[in-house]
């Protein structure tokens, strides 16, 4: 092992001592629930990437790469953290072919950035997710994080075509293409979806663009009970109305939302400030197409016996879609101690999420419940206080939660909580059966176990 007095020079050695930093303000920038690394890089091409891996490789230093670092919480704390790799510097546009609706990014590319470029083309990328203001694609894609899109357009394992990245052994490695229609070898690439990077440093990425909708609308509904509010879903669904975005929510959730557009000095539709379960839809095409789309929606919300059924402006419209996309991003800041899950469950039924969501105890949690698409919830959960009684109350409600998920064949991970809680709860829940093959794919990429080491699931 390289001592740590004699890293930070090999360090620049290898990449330029201007690529380079170890100061202990600039690596507590990188610290992941308190544990920074020894030296922070920058890396500005593939190969300097790859020189990088294959010094930690040889000395056994375990490495983390990581762009905005807006989820770097995310999953548990790495049993090891010497090198964090800062991918920022990668952040152009290796390839882009508007005609082929293709486009190749660094993993550094900030998705707003990109959004700029493609929109000058009338495209886009349905890459909707939190912390948009600063999320690079190579964040995004290894976060896994949803976007608010996959209703219409899917996950990002629907239009990440192909991924160049680096391996464990220091080895550049090519999956896919630039093209949509690419049949040759297997699609490795998709592994890389919400890996957190232990599977590889991504490099670049390549994407298939969308056309640019020509214009966009919203309804929010605001209904009574869970039942009505499922049975109003459920008639969306079934409908075969072009959504691309379709959630539901409880007033928790909805006086959580209002706080937030309120913060940033945005006007807060009426409906969303009511109580009652909320379902919000969003849809896009031409004006024909808007105009019947929500002549629809509002004979099904009266036929629902909706209390609240309104049709939003352009401005409230956008207001309510931003704030859902960054949901998880201002949830988590919503009050000190307050815990994030993501659960997703085979169906959907009021009896089973009325279980799901009974946190009662003597002294109740408060919980805000958001269900997107296909059958994808969020839970934010906070306890009444932080004495010892009301943290022992959350760590058994949650542990409850993940329980009752579990034996209802759904799964669920504490995507953000205290460190105190992540070191009691196992965040991933129960193992699952393939978690064997896990293991051995993380042996496959990294066999020196020199990337995250303990981040994902079953500590891979």
């Amino acid at each position: 092992m390289t001592s740590a007095i004699s890293l930070p020079i090999r360090l620049e050695q290898l990449v330029g001592s201007d690529r380079v930093v170890a100061s202990e303000s600039a690596v507590k920038a990188f610290a992941i629930a308190g544990r920074a690394p020894m030296a922070v890089l920058k890396p500005r091409s593939a190969e300097e990437i790859a020189e990088i891996v294959s010094f930690a490789a040889v000395e056994k230093l375990a490495l983390l790469a990581c762009g905005s670092r807006s989820k770097l919480e995310l999953g548990m704390p790495p049993r090891h953290y010497d090198l964090a790799v800062d991918m920022t510097a990668l952040r152009g546009i290796a390839h882009y072919d508007p005609g082929d609706l293709t486009v190749s990014v660094d993993a550094g590319m900030p998705l707003n950035e990109l959004a700029k470029k493609l929109a000058a083309q009338k495209q886009f990328l349905p890459l909707a997710v939190p912390c948009s203001a600063t999320s690079t694609a190579g964040g995004a894609i290894a976060s896994g994080i949803d976007s608010t899109l996959r209703q219409q357009y899917g996950t990002a394992r629907d239009f990440l075509i192909g991924a160049e990245f680096v391996d464990g052994t220091g080895k550049q490695c090519k999956s896919g293409g630039r093209v949509v229609k690419n049949v040759t070898g297997y699609d490795l690439h998709k592994l890389l979806v919400g890996s957190l990077g232990t599977l590889g440093v991504i490099s670049r990425l390549n994407f298939r663009t969308f056309p640019l909708p020509e214009l966009c609308g919203a309804h929010l509904a605001v209904l009574p009970t869970l039942e009505t509010a499922l049975n109003f879903h459920a008639s969306l669904l079934n409908s075969g109305l072009p959504f691309s975005n379709l959630e539901l929510f409880d007033s928790g959730f909805s006086a959580l939302l209002s706080s937030h557009l309120k913060t940033i000095g945005e006007d807060i539709p009426e409906s969303v400030r009511a109580t009652g379960w909320h379902v919000f839809a969003s849809f896009e095409g031409s004006e024909a197409v808007l105009q019947r789309i929500t002549r629809e929606l509002q004979k099904l919300a009266d036929r629902a016996q909706a209390e609240r059924s309104e049709t939003l402006d352009l401005q409230h419209s956008h207001f309510v879609n931003e704030g859902l996309r960054e949901a998880f991003d201002w949830l988590r800041r919503a009050a000190p101690g307050l815990s994030i899950l993501r659960i997703a469950l085979p169906g959907v039924k009021s009896v089973d999420l009325k279980q799901i969501l009974d946190l009662s105890e003597p002294s109740p949690l408060r919980a805000s419940f958001l269900l997107r698409a296909c059958n994808v919830a969020y839970l934010a959960v906070l306890a009444a206080n932080d004495n010892a009684q009301s943290i022992a109350i959350l760590e058994r409600g949650i542990s409850a939660l993940f329980s009752r998920v579990e034996t209802r064949n759904g799964s669920a991970a504490l995507l953000d909580a205290p460190p105190w809680l992540k070191e009691r709860i196992n965040v991933w829940g129960r193992q699952r059966p393939d978690f064997p093959l896990m293991q051995r794919v993380k042996q496959a990429f990294d066999p020196q176990n020199i990337f995250s080491p303990g981040r994902f699931v079953g500590g891979i």
